[in-house]
This record gives C-alpha cells, structure tokens and sequence, in this order.
C-alpha cells in the first residue's frame, strides 16, 4: 500500500523495470537497440529493462531553461550531446532576447556536461545515429522532460524512438503517441495523480546508484 492508503503497482523502480520489461521482449537480442534513461529515477527502471533485453545503457539528460525570474515557466530544454529545444511561441510572445536565452541556455550546459561526467565518467556516450532507441523514465506526469527528449534525441538521427515507462497519466501517454515510433505506457491508472503514488518505494535514486548502475550494466555486456 503506498502512504495514501492506495494498492501500489510497483515495489521500487527496479522492480517496476522488471514489469516494463515484459511489455519489450520484442526488442531483447537485437544489436540495433540502445536503452537510454533520464536520470535520476529512469536509470534503475532502465537498469532492468537493459539487462532483461541484453542492450546497451546509457543517459540522456534534459534540464529545463526556466525564465530568469520565472523559473517555472520553461522557454525551453537542454539535453545531452548540446542539443537545444526552444519554445519559439512564449519566446516570441514575450519578446524574450537572444542574449537572455543564452546566458540560461550556458548555465543549463554546464549542469548537463557536470552530470554526465558523474553519472558516465571517462566513457563517451552511446551512438544513436541509425539506432533504434528506447527512452525510459520511471512515470510520466505532464510529459515535458520526456517531450524534451524526444525532441532532442530526434536531432540526432536514430531509426526509431520508442518511450517506455511503467505508469503514466493516459492525457500525458496520448498527447506523446504522435511524437514517436512507439508509446509504451505499461500502466495508466485513473485518477492519476501523480508517479510517486504507485511506488511503495519512490526514494531518491542517488548519483552514486545511477553511476553503479551504468557501471554494472556496462559489465554485463562485457561478460557476454
């Protein structure tokens, strides 16, 4: 039961990876698939999925450029590899200049290139070009880092983008459909609420964890 008196879908994220994983068996031994998770909390998900499909792991970071002042308010993303998604409508309709977007845009940089060095190390990242590439987080609420990503990872040619989560809202899964080749959402309960309400479990995932985790995926590969 979670802490709102509700029936949990999942122990912990490992253990919803496992349940995801089922729902790709169609994608497990082929050469041409990679795993990519957002961190932190789609690493372990992906951990189990990677391991159930015997495909390469790695992160794909997003961070939102929030308006200075108004953080909340996204005029938009940055994701691995430099690649910039901007929201030309509120920039325009704001009048928002060059220079501002860039100072954000720096910083935002910055962050993704600290993590990736945490989370990856000295291993550069994944190819994707001409792949086909599962993006996995551990739930979708309103979609917009996921968005985000899709978007980016578009820039770099892969074959097809397949989204994979284990429980979303069912607005947030429809509106997603047409931006991709495929959209897995293994469970879309309803009302919806919110992730963390189908997780007994739904600890911070660690920078530690996410580090161990592509370091042990990495290995698997190794061995086999």
């Amino acid at each position: 039961m979670t802490k709102e008196g509700k029936m949990a879908l999942f122990r912990d994220r490992r253990d919803a990876g496992k349940k995801l994983a089922q729902r790709l068996i169609d994608y497990a031994g082929r050469s041409d698939v990679i795993v990519l998770a957002l961190p932190r909390g789609g690493v372990p998900v992906a951990y189990e999925v990677s391991k159930a499909l015997h495909a390469p792991l790695d992160i794909f970071i997003v961070r939102k450029l929030g308006l200075p002042g108004h953080e909340e308010l996204a005029i938009g993303a940055i994701a691995s590899g430099g690649v910039r998604v901007l929201n030309q409508d509120i920039i325009r309709y704001l009048n928002i200049p060059d220079e501002l977007i860039e100072v954000v845009a720096q910083r935002e940089i910055r962050e993704v290139e600290r993590r990736e060095h945490t989370y990856r190390g000295d291993r550069p990242p994944l190819a994707v070009e001409g792949r086909t590439i599962i993006l996995i987080d551990d739930g979708l609420a309103t979609g917009a880092s996921m968005r985000a990503a899709v978007a980016g990872l578009r820039t770099k040619n892969p074959a097809q983008v397949v989204v994979a989560v284990p429980t979303a809202a069912t607005e947030t899964c429809e509106a997603l459909e047409p931006e991709v080749d495929r959209m897995i959402c293994a469970t879309t309960p309803e009302p919806f609420y919110g992730v963390s309400r189908w997780y007994e479990n739904f600890s911070q995932t660690t920078d530690e964890e996410v580090g161990l985790l592509l370091e042990e995926a990495n290995r698997q590969l190794l061995r086999e």
